[in-house]
């Protein structure tokens, strides 16, 4: 009896788990979640410095592991762990790698943020960290339920940090469109996923691309459409064109900080996905996507470019930079090639630096409110601080793409990849929205190197109007120096001039100047990195 009750008895098959394969995720969540749970006990201990502390030795802890994984990768192989479900390979560390250092250098700037804006409490970084774990979960993704899964974690922390800044009505309104818009192309990529396993029976992406190799489907709409729907989902968490109208108003109504971790970590997770997803599992009908995002990569690279250049907000032009960065990444997508790929995991990398760096500076000239984020708000920066202003212009043409920056070589790199690919027509689009581009990068560089008293706005001969003459000229009737400065949106002289520096935080000192300093120096030597993007691809699972 005994013997038949044992042989009744129902088992449960639980896959072997490498915990390596997941190291740096399970750092990343399991460090926001012990950060919660104690200063849920210890509220008074655990303020928004000893939050930064922990976020940033757990962001360094994810970044170590990573670097383990890249060994074992680079000794034992690509694999798969946890019944297919992950793949650990050098394309998978690749992006714990980029998401660790953003980590990193998100907590550093948000520390100078919270204590500016009296904000206490480590939600901050719990809500950061949760984000990043995601990131990270959708470049380690081998089946489209991970990534879905990863993308969820991802999102879902954003929407709450777009609203953090609770003071400022902007922030609410930012984040709220943000969720509403996410929330539908979560949906809408799920439905993706719901068609694509219609039509090959699985979600797990080799076995995708295995059944697509060996099987020729007669009647593929069900196929189609699947891969239509997740390009839509993977377009509107990218900010691709037409799926970009989120982004603007996001950007300009988040907390300073989280704006350039959202522009980071978001884009590297799901450019992550793209990548995994349509040259791994769909090269063989890439006939039929490879249309559809070209048209998105050229709607990004003019739409962003061309838009960019009327934006007088800073961060509703970096809004549109990033799209216009959308487009450049989307040329390594569109080549479907082991250079294209490395081509985009460079980028990502570099992008990943330069947008940070940027937003820094933006948080710390925005002041308490993030107030002054108008670009004649950075007009005489130079004059007041000028290793700011130095180190701003750095980033700014590093995007810009100018020589002997890491933006050059990565720009050079997918077009290159596109080129290889005779995608001829397209790179010369890119190359000419890289030309348009340049130019609100430089006007805002110039800008900060342009005295305070030369406005636009201001009547002929009044340059050398002193700051008592300024304000009393300032409430004149119309046609004067006032109604002028409404057109143009620009503070009045003295207001500017008076201002005098703006405090940077050391932490923030140091996050701009590891971005400066590796966009320099990886720029002249590029080596490193390049032939960290090249190992990455060369270790992609196939």
């Amino acid at each position: 009896m005994n013997l038949l009750a044992t042989s009744a008895a129902p088992t449960i098959h639980v896959p072997h788990i490498d915990y390596l394969s997941i190291l740096p995720m399970v750092i990343m969540l399991g460090g926001a979640l012990v950060l919660m749970l104690v200063s849920s006990v210890l509220r008074k201990v655990m303020d928004a410095r000893a939050g930064t502390i922990v976020a940033a030795t757990v962001s360094v802890a994810a970044l170590v592991a990573a670097l383990f994984q890249w060994h074992h990768v680079e000794t034992h192989g690509a694999s798969v762990t946890i019944a297919g479900a992950i793949a650990y390979d050098g394309f998978d560390v690749f992006i714990q790698v980029v998401v660790s250092i953003a980590m990193l250098l998100t907590a550093l700037i948000g520390d100078g943020y919270l204590r500016r804006e009296g904000i206490e409490g480590p939600e901050y970084q719990v809500l950061a960290m949760v984000s990043a774990s995601g990131a990270m979960m959708m470049g380690a993704a081998n089946d489209l339920i991970v990534v879905f899964l990863g993308l969820e974690i991802l999102s879902i922390a954003l929407y709450v940090l777009a609203a953090f800044n609770h003071k400022r009505a902007e922030s609410g309104e930012a984040a709220l469109k943000y969720f509403v818009l996410g929330g539908f192309s979560s949906a809408v990529f799920l439905y993706g996923i719901a068609l694509t396993y219609g039509a090959t029976g699985t979600t797990n992406l080799p076995q995708i691309a295995d059944y697509l190799s060996r099987n020729v489907i007669v009647h593929n709409g069900v196929l189609l459409g699947g891969i239509a729907l997740l390009l839509v989902g993977f377009g509107f968490k990218v900010a691709a064109v037409p799926f970009h109208m989120w982004s603007p108003d996001v950007y300009q109504g988040s907390p300073s900080p989280i704006a350039g971790f959202m522009a980071a970590v978001a884009k590297a997770g799901a450019f992550a996905a793209l990548l995994r997803v349509f040259v791994t599992s769909f090269p063989t009908v890439r006939a039929d996507w490879q249309p559809v995002v070209w048209v998105l990569a050229l709607l990004s690279l003019v739409f962003g470019a061309v838009v960019a250049l009327s934006q007088r907000d800073v961060k509703r032009m970096m809004a549109y930079s990033s799209i216009n960065h959308v487009g450049f990444i989307l040329l390594g997508v569109l080549a479907c090639s082991a250079r294209g790929v490395s081509a985009s995991l460079y980028y990502v990398f570099t992008y990943m630096f330069l947008v940070i760096g940027t937003f820094a500076v933006i948080a710390v000239v925005a002041g308490p409110g993030d107030t002054r984020s108008s670009i004649t708000d950075y007009r005489g920066l130079a004059k007041r601080q000028p290793v700011l202003a130095l180190a701003f212009a750095v980033l700014l043409l590093g995007q810009a793409g100018v020589p002997f920056t890491t933006g050059f070589l990565a720009k050079l790199g997918v077009i290159e990849a596109s080129i290889d690919a005779q995608g001829y027509t397209l790179a010369v689009i890119a190359m000419a929205s890289a030309a348009v581009a340049a130019f609100f990068y430089l006007r805002l560089a110039v800008t900060m190197f342009s005295p305070v008293g030369e406005y636009g706005d201001a009547p002929a001969g009044s340059e050398d109007v002193d700051a008592d003459d300024a304000i009393s000229a300032a409430p004149t009737t119309d046609g004067g120096m006032a109604s002028l400065q409404v057109l143009t949106d620009a503070p009045p002289t003295a207001e500017v001039e008076a201002r005098g520096p703006v405090p940077v935080p050391p932490m923030t000192v140091v996050a701009i100047g590891l971005c400066v300093a590796f966009t320099i120096v990886f720029g002249i030597f590029p080596a490193p990195i390049l032939d960290f993007a090249h190992q990455a691809t060369l270790l992609l699972l196939r």
